[in-house]
Formats: structure tokens, C-alpha cells, sequence
């Protein structure tokens, strides 16, 4: 079941959904509007030639609080908002509209788990013949709650968990 702006603002308010910072403008109908944090990571293609699901991916690193992604480019950026979901809630992010329009695509593999602490790394491509420019602190993304039929007995523990800045693939710790 997805939640509502009413359910989300009674967790929030007595802080079982951690949404931090949140303004009440951020709560949508069925949703909370993320803004885009100031650090970001772009693969170095001068130290790679190649990505590989078994190696180290070289990223350059940006602080910036604005960044002019190219056309038809990939960069990984990350919400400001800190969140933290309980054991009974999970959450997927999904890119708004307006910034679709736009012709920027916005994926943070979709899904966010239970138990999951951390900024969200969202995957940020420009399928558009233009550059598209981005700034620190617009609303970029929405996040979806959901309640789950249990709690889980396996909350997140994962590799992402606790990041507090954008953080690159880590496919190759993954056991095959």
C-alpha cells in the first residue's frame, strides 16, 4: 500500500520515517519531493578504458552547486535528504515529471529497503541532444512509501548502507 501525505507526515512528525531536512512543501499526495545534493562522481575515462563488473570503477569526484551534465552522458549525483526507513516500510525513488520533460532520466535502481540508512545515489543521464544544467537543492527526485506486509527479518544491511555522499557501483564485491 502506498502511502499518504497524511500517513507521511504522522511518521515523520513522530520520527519513524527519518526524512532529514524535509520542509512541509517536500510532502506531496503520495510522496516527498528530494532535492539534489552537491557532490557528484563521473567515470574518469582517462583511467579506464573499460568498466567491468570486476573491478574498481575510477569515478572523478565534483562539488559543485551546479553541474552541466552533457548530451547523451551519465553521472551519478545524490539527494540531499538523509533517510532512515524501519523494518516494516520500503520506498522506491522515482524521477519528477517536470525534470523528465527535460529529457534527464533519474534511476537509483529503483527500490530502497527496509531498514536502509543513507543519502540515495541517484543515476542521472541526459538522453538529450542539449546539455542540461542542474543545481544543488531543486527538487529533483520523489520518494514512494510503502508498508510492507511484515517486518522484515532481514533488514537492509547492504553495502550502501550509512552512505553519506554519492557513492559509485561496488558490483565487484557482490559474491557470484
Amino acid at each position: 500500500m502506498i502511502l499518504s501525505d497524511k500517513t507521511l507526515k504522522k511518521l515523520i512528525e513522530n520520527k519513524t520515517l527519518i526524512i532529514d531536512p524535509i520542509g512541509p512543501e517536500s510532502i506531496q499526495p503520495a510522496s516527498v519531493d528530494c532535492t539534489l545534493g552537491n557532490h557528484f562522481l563521473i567515470v574518469d575515462g582517462h583511467k579506464s578504458y573499460l568498466i567491468s563488473m570486476k573491478e574498481k570503477i575510477v569515478y572523478k569526484e565534483v562539488f559543485a552547486d551546479e553541474i552541466i551534465i552533457p548530451p547523451h552522458s551519465f553521472i551519478l549525483g545524490t539527494t540531499r535528504e538523509h533517510i532512515k526507513l524501519p523494518n516494516n516500510i520500503t520506498a522506491f525513488v522515482e524521477g519528477r515529471s517536470s525534470v523528465g520533460r527535460m529529457g534527464l532520466f533519474i534511476q537509483n535502481a529503483g527500490w530502497i529497503d527496509p531498514g536502509f540508512e543513507g543519502r540515495i545515489t541517484l543515476e542521472l543521464y541526459n538522453a538529450n541532444s542539449l546539455p542540461i544544467q542542474i543545481f544543488t537543492g531543486r527538487r529533483i527526485a520523489q520518494f514512494v512509501f510503502c508498508f510492507m506486509d511484515n517486518n522484515t527479518e532481514n533488514p537492509y544491511k547492504g553495502k550502501y548502507q550509512g552512505q553519506k555522499s554519492t557513492v559509485g557501483s561496488l558490483i565487484m564485491e557482490d559474491k557470484t
